[in-house]
């Protein structure tokens, strides 16, 4: 961590023991009423306290713009653009505030033009003026601050806890009092303030917003963490401040969040220096020359400094504070309200290509009902079969994201289960060389589904459906080459219920991480032939982890299918492996069987490259990672009667932001070498 020098007192959140009980009373009790007018009246008291004339801090800080997707957003955000920042913070009474940005780096993992508003860059001073904005407005804005006389007429107040905490040698009890809006549909707060006893003075404030005060018709949620330090023994002062901005797509369902992640720490607080009045002159928020703020002395690499939390699932206390606001109101002032919108979770579920339709086209809406109701349906025509396929759904989603869905469909699934390339890659493929890798058969039924709300990185499913699978016949031409035949499916009927857990953990890029998928399921299965009904159970897991191991990281990745019946497994329901992922330098599904586990392990390194500019969404990085790896396949046949072994050894390169991989792989028991080309494979559930 940065050192950084200066007169301070500063502080030291420790919690010691429950201060004094306080009684939890009702909404707006005298007591609780009592304690937000003191509070209300010191606010006013410490701007005009003629004690303190001004003060002058540092703020380090770090704002990042991060990335997630996939259906419940149950993997880890990946880091897009990260800036660390320092900033001259300058305060003089009564309200005169000025900051001045004097030093900034920024690293740009994936192509982005994100801006960040001016007052991201900066810290909240007084825990923000009777009016609180963000986003310069654009995000929050006209909300009247928690405790301001209009604020006293805005919400209700509550005394909910009382705790002990320690400055230097000295121990403050601090009550807790939460506070939500008499009209949530109005643009208002919602969360607690924590108050210092003797003072009334803020020691901690953590605040969420209605939906009705996010201007941003695609923000998701924002929260705000604010603590202060005791200075010079008298004044409550910025100490440390956290806000996250989550956004979500409001034109499709694709399942991809942005986040905005800002981490500040403000020490080295001199009060009273009685600045010039010139340094108050123009705007509050101000740059140093780009050139003094790259030569700013700050230490080591800026992902190496980056805080462990901002890579995280959850910031823990981010959490907190959204669970707290859902605890206050209804879930339906703080949840997104929308009507009648277009529908995809894919590009593909737009246009795809196949030997099976040819050219593909489709759409939907969805409509959400009120009260986290939402119905939708999604259809799409090939244009060599001239068959419409579609899904309809009602579903109920909670405000802490568990969901319930019922659908109905007529549609294509993949034998195997497991995608062997992106969708995207693959209709490109198939269109201009024949090279069509997936092996689709038709499936008409229902299914309802389940999923938990998550629990920290671990999350529940469960789905109850029934189908009936048919096969499917080649029907159009490639530009170029021949498309093979399709799969010989089983023609069944199937009943079928599964559960499904996943965990994803993510942590210093140092530490290891990883993350695990495991389905298991039973099902009853009637052949359309003879009409004789067996039973069968299967299980699919995924498990990858990572490591830094010799200036590298080591990655190691396992998938394994298996499934069992009492006459025999339906071939579209057995292992299917072969390809990029599954087995690599092997011909698309070469190896199946009825039990199957693929092996890879791969050591990424970063080496030197050249760089590409792209305009304004940033400069190429000036490296690759090489990847070389082994992968091993071991399959039983469905006869059972003995294991195939299949290993191979293959090289990657990454690069374009880690954005695109390519792979040549061979088997070690001969065969030619196979070259791949893919986006990452994190990309794929949007494609």
């Amino acid at each position: 961590m940065m050192r950084l020098r200066g007169r301070s007192l500063c502080l030291s959140v420790v919690l010691l023991a429950p201060a004094p009980m306080v009684a939890q009373g009702g909404w707006d009790d005298p007591a609780a009423r009592s304690l937000v007018q003191a509070a209300v009246a010191r606010r006013g008291a410490q701007l005009a306290d003629s004690a303190l004339r001004d003060y002058a801090a540092r703020a380090h800080g770090f704002v990042t713009f991060l990335a997630q997707l996939g259906e419940g957003f149950t993997l880890p955000p990946a880091v897009i653009k990260s800036d660390e920042l320092m900033v001259d913070v300058l305060w003089q009474a009564p309200n005169r505030a000025v900051q001045r940005i004097v030093g900034r780096r920024d690293t740009l993992l994936l192509p982005s033009d994100m801006q960040y508003h001016r007052d991201h860059l900066a810290i909240v001073q007084n825990d923000f003026p009777a009016i609180i904005r963000l986003g310069d407005g654009d995000e929050v804005r006209d909300v009247p601050h928690p405790l301001s006389p209009e604020g006293m007429a805005t919400y209700e107040y509550r005394v909910s806890d009382s705790l002990a905490i320690r400055a230097g040698a000295r121990a403050i009890d601090v009550i807790v009092v939460e506070l939500r809006p008499r009209d949530p549909t109005r643009p208002a707060a919602v969360g607690a303030v924590y108050l210092d006893r003797g003072t009334s003075a803020v020691v901690r404030m953590t605040l969420s917003f209605t939906r009705a005060a996010l201007k941003d018709p695609q923000l998701e949620d924002v929260s705000v963490i604010l603590e202060n330090g005791l200075i010079d023994g008298r004044f409550w002062l910025p100490r440390r401040q956290e806000i996250e901005i989550r956004r979500t797509a409001t034109w499709m369902d694709f399942p991809a969040r942005g986040i905005i992640r800002g981490r500040w720490e403000i020490c080295c607080i001199e009060t009273n220096r009685s600045p010039a009045p010139e340094r108050f002159a123009g705007p509050e928020i101000t740059e140093a020359p780009r050139r003094e703020q790259r030569a700013f002395p700050f230490e080591g690499a800026i992902l190496e400094a980056l805080p462990e939390e901002v890579r995280a699932l959850d910031a823990e206390e981010v959490r907190r504070v959204q669970e707290e606001a859902r605890a206050l109101v209804r879930a339906a002032a703080l949840t997104r309200t929308r009507l009648t919108r277009p529908a995809a979770r894919r590009v593909s579920d737009l246009v795809r290509v196949n030997r099976v339709e040819g050219l593909a086209l489709g759409g939907g809406l969805s409509h959400l009902l009120g009260g986290g109701l939402n119905v939708g349906v999604l259809g799409r025509v090939g244009l060599a079969d001239h068959a419409w396929k579609g899904r309809a759904s009602v579903g109920w989603r909670s405000a802490r994201d568990a969901r319930v869905e019922l659908e109905g469909l007529v549609d294509f699934a993949e034998a195997g289960g497991i995608a062997e390339v992106s969708g995207l890659r693959n209709s490109i493929a198939a269109q201009e060389f024949g090279s069509d890798w997936t092996d689709p058969y038709r499936v008409a039924g229902g299914a309802l589904r389940w999923q938990s709300a998550p629990s920290g990185r671990t999350r529940w499913g469960a789905e109850l459906a029934r189908e009936r699978h048919e096969p499917v016949a080649v029907n159009a031409t490639p530009a170029t080459g021949g498309y093979e035949p399709t799969l010989a499916v089983d023609p069944v009927t199937l009943s079928r219920l599964g559960v499904l857990w996943t965990r994803a953990v993510a942590s210093d890029p140092r530490a290891p991480q990883w993350s695990a998928r495991i389905a298991a399921s039973g099902a009853r299965v009637v052949p359309t032939a003879d009409g004789t009904s067996t039973h069968l159970g299967r299980l699919e897991l995924e498990v990858e982890g990572r490591r830094s191991v010799g200036g590298g990281s080591l990655v190691a990745r396992t998938i394994g299918v298996g499934t069992t019946a009492g006459t025999g497994v339906p071939t579209q329901l057995g292992a299917f492996f072969g390809g990029p992922l599954t087995a690599p330098g092997h011909a698309f599904h070469a190896l199946r069987g009825a039990v199957g586990v693929a092996q890879r392990v791969e050591w990424q390194r970063t080496v030197p490259s050249g760089a590409l500019t792209l305009g304004r969404f940033g400069r190429v990085p000036t490296t690759l990672t090489v990847a070389p790896y082994w992968h091993g396949v071991a399959i039983l046949g469905a006869d059972r009667r003995g294991w195939r072994h299949e290993p191979a050894i293959g090289l990657g390169v990454i690069g374009l932001f880690d954005l695109l991989r390519v792979d040549v792989a061979r088997p070690l028991r001969g065969g030619p070498w196979r070259l791949s080309v893919d986006l990452r494979r994190d990309l794929w559930p949007v494609l």
